[in-house]
């Protein structure tokens, strides 16, 4: 992650791909990585816009960080949706027949 310099040489790139918003959900925050990740600020400068984007893949398909990027920029110029969203304003995935924010 420390080699990744698309996003410039101050940041760290992690790009993951989950089955589920819950699977990831319950790593970020319920794992041994929400302990890790509460001392964070002893690491890491804060960063005052969003740093973390969430979007559905479809299966097979592999995300790059340019792909990253374009979405990272898409949520903090639109906010979430269906492109790009965040945990606390999560959607749903494409052909669930849901559109809006899943609540």
């Amino acid at each position: 992650a420390t080699g990744i310099k698309d996003f410039g040489a101050d940041f760290i790139v992690n790009l993951s791909v989950w089955r589920d918003l819950a699977s990831l959900r319950n790593f970020v925050y319920r794992s041994q990585h929400a302990q890790i990740m509460r001392r964070r600020k002893e690491w890491f400068t804060r960063i005052p816009e969003a740093y973390t984007v969430l979007w559905w893949v479809p299966e097979g398909q592999l995300p790059d960080t340019a792909e990253a990027r374009q979405r990272l920029e898409l949520l903090v110029r639109q906010g979430p949706g269906v492109e790009a969203f965040t945990f606390s304003r999560p959607f749903p995935p494409p052909g669930s027949g849901m559109t809006g924010p899943v609540t």
